[in-house]
């Protein structure tokens, strides 16, 4: 059992492109929805994942996560399980400071979406926040993954 403290945001420019480390193509898909747990099953590169994840605590910045790593292929058979409308995705990994940005860039029905994550080590810890950093979006549930799989970003409203 682990404890994820994350802040996401999203995305102003596509600056971060060239800090970027790494680039990799995500695929992922949802066996479970419900509010209080996820379980995701996410292909990243030649890696398979299985993840659940608990209820955010009340800023939205912590939860239980639980992963196991399994081969592609499990992955590519319990991909065809999942719940309606696969994600695909490119995830950066950009250093900044002491920390490590995930900077997500969403294909298909949420093209045009550029969100960015940050792991710590506790809810208050400091970070540097880099130029093409824009507003927090910690908590805001339209932008998990697992409701972007349901509602995607081209179809709201605003």
């Amino acid at each position: 059992m682990a404890l994820e403290i994350e802040r996401k945001f999203l995305v102003k420019s596509d600056a971060f492109k060239k800090e970027a480390m790494t680039s990799t193509r995500l695929v992922q898909g949802f066996l479970n929805t419900h509010p209080e747990r996820t379980v995701r099953v996410r292909i990243d590169g030649d890696f398979g994942y299985l993840t659940i994840k608990g209820l955010s605590n009340e800023t939205g910045t912590s939860r239980f996560e639980w992963e196991k790593e399994i081969t592609p292929k499990e992955a590519e058979e319990l991909l065809l399980l999942c719940e309606p409308k696969v994600l695909e995705k490119t995830r950066y990994k950009i250093p900044i400071g002491d920390h490590f940005f995930e900077v997500d860039e969403f294909y298909g029905e949420n093209e045009g979406l550029i969100v960015a994550e940050i792991e710590l080590q506790n809810e208050k810890e400091v970070f540097e926040i880099p130029d093409w950093l824009g507003k927090e979006i910690t908590g805001e549930i339209r932008y998990y993954n697992s409701q972007l799989s349901k509602q995607p970003f081209n179809t709201w409203k605003e």
